[in-house]
């Protein structure tokens, strides 16, 4: 094979199966999932700094409540996005 022919196949394969372009791919479609995941993240490190001011609260339930909100936030986002996909394919017609 030539030095040509090996940089094509090099560069579609890296294109197509690249944890970037999946990642950038996944995010269009859908905008919710990286928002969530992004609120989780956010949630958690929040819950992490405010674990020296608890006061007398348990670490144990410190601990379920910051579990609790950060699936909500996900929840919520996950939930979020799959209205707006059935306001988008139902609500609004698409051009044909």
């Amino acid at each position: 094979m030539s030095p040509s022919q090996e940089s094509v196949f090099t560069d579609e394969y890296e294109t197509e199966t690249s944890q970037t372009s999946k990642l950038i791919k996944k995010f269009k479609e859908t905008p919710f999932v990286p928002i969530g995941m992004g609120g989780f993240a956010a949630v958690v490190a929040y819950g992490l700094y405010k674990l020296k001011h608890r006061g007398d609260m348990k670490m144990s339930l410190h601990l379920i409540h910051m579990r609790v909100a950060a699936q909500g936030f996900a929840v919520g986002a996950l939930t979020c996005g799959v209205l707006y996909s059935m306001f988008r394919d139902y609500m609004v017609k698409p051009k044909e």
